[in-house]
């Protein structure tokens, strides 16, 4: 481990700031996107997810805390070294787009059997960028209400360069791409982001010549091979320089390396089928789905709390479809 962090951090909370409005803007946004995903379901049904709505693919995983940890990495699910059974979705950020179009992508990981965990599960949400293009729940009152040009011009121009990072990248394969958390969370005691890195060598499978080449690639990818990723951790060591309720701000890498604390190993399987796609539509993902060890903090985490909610009913509601946390790989 040495040539990672070698200590605990001291003084990595600072805590939350909760601002007096903030559960008045999640309301808002979350009575906003509600109504949005009830008109396309209107128009073009089913009722979908607001963001992250299209899927490469879920796939089975198995997510190995690493043995051998220090003391200090030894918390929450990485208390002890122990493999769990997970399910790992990998989208795009908005709509239903060619995938050729610029965009977010994201890989989000639910591990189960995670008996400390209220919902038995444990979720890590990630993005293909380390930050995130917005700021609080005021902002993302603003963002929400549209144009999102307008939203970028109104002086919000470090947003904006974060914007642009994230839709600037030419992705080819979701397995072959890193990803963050970009928001906090705890690691026991201590504030810290996560990362996921695949590990070399890389998927072969980069063709472009289809609108959803990304599900096309890592299915011919894993028709053949697997795919490895280490799950690492970024403790926070730099208070001023590594803020708790502004995810826009990069935790810089020269502060405070990431860490390897666990793998997350993709066998050869047959994803891509009907059963499995709409399970993969039906299924929930929330940071709040944790145990107290990775809570999530900072004022966007917060907001999805109330909005991630919100939106899983809504879409289950008009689906006519029950909200259930899997327990293992059955359909």
């Amino acid at each position: 481990m040495s040539a990672y962090v070698t200590t605990l951090p001291a003084d990595s909370t600072a805590g939350e700031v909760v601002p007096p409005n903030e559960s008045a803007a999640a309301a808002a946004i979350s009575q906003m996107l509600e109504a949005q995903v009830r008109a396309s379901a209107a128009t073009n049904p089913p009722a979908r997810r607001d963001a992250h709505a299209k899927a490469h693919g879920c796939v089975r995983a198995e997510f190995r805390v690493l043995d051998n940890l220090p003391p200090f990495l030894r918390a929450g699910v990485f208390a002890e070294p122990r493999a769990f059974q997970a399910w790992v979705r990998f989208s795009n950020g908005t709509g239903f787009a060619p995938d050729s179009n610029p965009d977010g992508r994201g890989m989000a990981i639910k591990l189960m059997g995670v008996a400390e965990s209220p919902s038995t599960t444990q979720d890590f949400l990630m993005i293909n960028n380390p930050a995130f293009f917005v700021r609080n729940a005021a902002d993302y009152v603003v963002f929400q209400k549209g144009p999102i040009w307008k939203f970028f011009l109104n002086f919000r121009i470090h947003e904006a360069a974060v914007a642009l990072a994230i839709a600037r990248q030419t992705v080819t394969n979701p397995l072959n791409i890193r990803y963050w958390s970009m928001t906090p969370y705890l690691f026991g005691a201590v504030a810290c982001k996560f990362s996921a890195r695949p590990r070399p060598p890389l998927s072969g499978f980069n063709a472009t010549d289809n609108p959803n080449f990304m599900r096309t690639n890592m299915a011919a990818q894993l028709a053949q091979g697997g795919a490895v990723f280490d799950f690492m951790v970024q403790f926070r060591t730099e208070p001023d320089k590594m803020p708790i309720e502004d995810p826009t701000v990069t935790w810089d890498e020269s502060d405070s390396p990431f860490t390897p604390v666990a793998t997350v190993t993709i066998r050869p399987q047959v994803f891509d089928t009907p059963e499995q796609n709409a399970f993969c539509e039906n299924l929930s993902f929330t940071p709040w789905h944790c145990v107290d060890a990775h809570r999530p903090l900072g004022g966007i985490n917060r907001i999805r709390r109330v909005v991630y909610d919100t939106i899983s009913r809504v879409r289950h509601d008009l689906n006519a479809v029950s909200r259930y946390e899997p327990t293992d790989f059955s359909l």
